[in-house]
């Protein structure tokens, strides 16, 4: 039986569900002498601010049971040579290219968002609106309704490409944020960034992070990001929203989708095995196959 991959986000149209989550793939070119990046749904892009940053002093990994730590702090090229020496070598593989967006500042957002979306071959923005490991921005705006809609009111003035909100879990009740990221003009939102945490080394009796808060990712946090979720999916039925937290496995993302995820996107895993994203990929596929689904949209949502 033909099995239809295919997804549309709104305005946003993938060969198929699965993504790679921003700041775990890279900027993708790095990983195509180990990944068929062909095959990919999307590529997002680790997050570009305007100037180029060194990141965090290390310590800035740790490893917790079932997950880990990071304060990368958002290091990057920049939005301008991004632009100008790494698109042009991550459109030769023809995978549509999600550019993450992040900023300390409104207007910040704005100039890369406005950067990016005059260059050719980039299929959508995500706003990073839940950075927990920066010391200004990101998730100062998302943890606010009123800020969010006025990120993503701004950068939707200023760029005609879809785009994606990627929200915090960081706080009690997604669903006012989600919604006022929506009324804003986000096509669709990407449920959840990393959970607030620290970690202790008893031997050195400090923190294992230079920052000392990180945010914490891997499948200990998937009960949680699928709660989040699932109230998110039963406040705006109609939103396509994207899975993430947790997904190591072809189970776990079938799990999102039966919660009404139109994609999902794989992170932490990415680390442990790097073609994680396209082994999830062929068993979504085999699923589909074998349960007698022509398409995802006859399994989306089915669990509600």
């Amino acid at each position: 039986m033909a099995v239809n991959l295919q997804v549309a986000l709104g305005r946003l149209r993938l060969p198929n569900p699965v993504m790679v989550a921003a700041g775990t793939f890279g900027y993708g070119v790095e990983y195509r002498d180990l990944v068929d990046l062909t095959r990919l749904g999307a590529i997002v892009t680790k997050s570009l601010t305007l100037a180029p940053r060194m990141g965090n002093p290390p310590p800035r990994v740790a490893e917790t049971p079932a997950g880990m730590l990071n304060t990368i702090g958002l290091q990057n090229d920049g939005v301008d040579a991004f632009l100008l020496e790494t698109l042009p070598r991550l459109r030769e593989y023809g995978v549509p290219i999600i550019v993450s967006v992040a900023g300390e500042t409104l207007e910040e957002y704005v100039q890369v968002a406005a950067k990016v979306s005059r260059a050719e071959g980039v299929a959508a923005l995500e706003l990073n609106l839940s950075c927990p490991n920066q010391a200004r921005g990101g998730m100062e705006f998302g943890v606010s309704a009123e800020l969010t809609a006025q990120v993503v009111a701004a950068v939707r003035r200023a760029a005609d490409l879809p785009l994606i909100a990627k929200l915090t879990p960081n706080l009690g009740d997604l669903t006012p944020v989600a919604q006022a990221a929506v009324d804003a003009g986000a096509d669709a939102l990407s449920l959840i960034n990393t959970l607030l945490g620290v970690a202790v080394d008893a031997q050195t009796r400090r923190f294992r992070l230079s920052s000392k808060v990180g945010g914490l990712s891997g499948p200990a946090v998937k009960p949680i990001a699928q709660y989040h979720f699932w109230r998110v999916r039963q406040a705006l039925p109609n939103t396509p929203l994207i899975g993430v937290g947790g997904i190591s496995t072809p189970d776990d993302a079938l799990e999102y989708i039966l919660l009404g995820a139109h994609a999902v996107q794989i992170g932490t895993a990415n680390y442990v095995q790097p073609t994680t994203a396209l082994e999830i990929l062929d068993g979504i596929h085999n699923y589909l196959q074998q349960h007698g689904f022509e398409s995802l949209d006859a399994l989306r949502g089915l669990v509600g």
